[in-house]
């Protein structure tokens, strides 16, 4: 096997039990609480920062997935999701208690930068104030809108105020100065480069990017909300294959069904675990297929090749999994249990078809090399440019291949093993280049892991007992988990951590349901890559991130 971690001597790295935890946070701790994945305290709403400060610096607690937030009878409740980079199955949960009447909490952003859009979030949909956050306004809905529609007390009837901006200068108070030359550029919405509804509000100085910030919410089509007018059994699948709506359908389908199974403590078939390895990495290879392809477009503007010729491989990708799912993008194959129906008969084209597929990729790959990665203008756009240290993309938040390109050796598939992946032999892909170009390399090694991924299920279906091929575990009709149980799971998505969030009511429909995209984090570290650089990097770094605007804005 070759998923074990490299041996670290780090004090943080140690596993606490809760009780030294608590020891630990000392008077900070003013209760506790159980979920399903990690224990919980419960602290004071103007102790945040040092909380989640000695359980980052102390524990070692240094990654902060997703931040939750909802509103009680009796108050509002902000949640942050601790895992560690080098270990994610150790978690904690910390709650922070809100007043119903003044919902004012510190803010964690000094602590762990990924709080500052998580927070916002929280404060745009749900009203919780944070004090000391660098900026604290809407992020999903426009500034102008008429109060908070997870709050409450929310009249959905109200009409909203959707005023023009005045035409005022937007550098008039800052990034103009007598001795600089600056201009404001939009870059989006509507722009081939943005990968989808993105407004770059970017600040030029010269010819340099003296700031970028990204604005979202074009696309926000409040899935959570749906998921949570759905019921658990039925209603919720159909949803995720919408959120990454491009080629991660099957692995969008699996967080939701690994946070419900968790929660409803239902055990999947492991015929049926090998069913969904194979389908979810056809997925991750049709997805970096399309990251590939669009990479190259925005960089070099190789249509014809690069282009076409990923996309003709991810077309055979998607052929494979129309056979399995019946599909192109919304698969609806999983169920909680396991999935819908077998491989499609006759199961020996099904195979052929596979092998044939992983046959030719080695080809492939090699033609994607000398078109892209040996191509000079290639290398001078992408090489030692949206640089990330490794330490800020911790920082951020940031999973996948764009933390996987800065060196950080965190997936999910190793280190929190769900599926048939922990019985599998392949290898978790890292680079320390910190730039576009190592974002690049994560992606198109990750393909060849994947194909060895799929080669090894295929060899375990082909020869799997006819008697023994159970595809779905007995799972009640109607799932009613027990009042006010909470649970956070992940699996490890195309672009990285992709984690539900579920509060259960005792009805059969969540009582909250919170999605933790990756994008949305890692789409927060491209200032930090932008700034300092050129246009055209700019273009480079957004486009390494490898962004899906409908999971970004969900």
């Amino acid at each position: 096997m070759s998923l074990e971690r490299p041996d670290t001597a780090d004090d943080a790295a140690i596993e606490r039990t809760p009780d030294e935890l608590e020891a630990l946070l000392g008077d900070l701790v003013v209760g506790r609480d159980d979920h399903l994945n990690a224990p919980a305290f419960v602290i004071r709403p103007d102790t945040v920062q040092e909380t989640l400060r000695t359980l980052k610096e102390q524990a070692g607690y240094d990654h902060l997935s997703v931040v939750s937030a909802q509103e009680y009878e009796n108050r509002y409740e902000s949640i942050y999701h601790l895992k560690k980079y080098d270990d994610p199955t150790q978690e904690v949960s910390v709650v922070v208690p809100a007043d119903k009447d003044d919902p004012v909490s510190e803010s964690a952003e000094p602590v762990f930068r990924t709080a500052d859009w998580h927070e916002r979030e929280a404060y745009d949909l749900i009203g919780i104030e944070y004090d000391d956050h660098p900026d604290l306004r809407r992020i999903l809905l426009p500034e102008t809108w008429q109060g908070h529609p997870l709050s409450m007390d929310y009249d959905k009837d109200r009409p909203q105020i959707a005023t023009l901006p005045e035409h005022a200068n937007p550098l008039e108070d800052h990034h103009k100065d007598a001795e600089s030359d600056t201009m404001f550029l939009n870059i989006g919405p509507h722009h081939p480069a943005t990968h989808g509804v993105l407004h770059l509000k970017t600040v030029l100085d010269g010819e340099q990017v003296a700031d970028v910030e990204p604005d979202i919410g074009y696309l926000h089509r409040s899935e959570e909300q749906m998921a949570q007018s759905g019921t658990y059994r039925h209603q919720i699948m159909p949803y995720p294959d919408r959120w990454d709506y491009i080629s991660a359908g099957l692995l969008n389908e699996w967080a939701y069904a690994r946070a419900a199974e968790d929660l409803a403590d239902i055990e999947v078939p492991e015929y049926a675990q090998v069913i969904r390895t194979m389908g979810a990495e056809m997925c991750r290879i049709a997805a970096h297929m399309l990251a590939l392809a669009t990479f190259a477009l925005d960089v070099n503007g190789d249509f014809t090749a690069t282009f076409m010729y990923a996309i003709n491989d991810r077309e055979r990708v998607q052929d494979l999994l129309e056979d399995l799912t019946g599909q192109r993008l919304m698969f609806n194959y999983f169920r909680l249990g396991g999935v819908v129906w077998d491989l499609p008969e006759p199961r020996e084209e099904f195979f052929s078809n596979t092998r044939d597929f992983l046959d030719q990729l080695p080809e492939s790959i090699e033609e994607y090399h000398n078109l892209i990665t040996s191509n000079e203008v290639f290398q001078m756009r992408t090489i030692d440019t949206g640089i990330l240290p490794p330490e800020v993309a911790k920082n951020y938040g940031a999973t996948g291949p764009v933390a996987r390109g800065s060196g950080v050796d965190y997936d999910l598939r190793r280190d929190d093993p769900y599926g048939y992946y922990d019985e599998l032999d392949w290898d978790v892909v890292t680079e320390d280049g910190c730039d576009n170009f190592s974002r690049l390399l994560v992606r198109m090694r990750e393909v060849e892991e994947s194909a060895k991924i799929i080669e090894q299920c295929v060899d375990l279906l082909e020869d799997w007992p006819e008697d023994e091929r159970t595809i779905q575990a007995n799972v009640p009709r109607t799932l009613r988990p027990d009042d006010d149980t909470e649970i956070y799971r992940a699996v490890e998505g195309a672009k990285g951590e992709l984690g539900i969030y579920i509060r259960s009511d005792g009805t059969d429909k969540p009582a909250r349901f919170k999605i933790r995209s990756p994008c949305f984090s890692n789409l927060q570290t491209l200032p930090e890559m932008a700034n300092g650089e050129y246009i055209p990097d700019v273009i480079a770094a957004l486009g390494s991130l490898d962004i899906v605007l409908g999971e970004v804005d969900r």
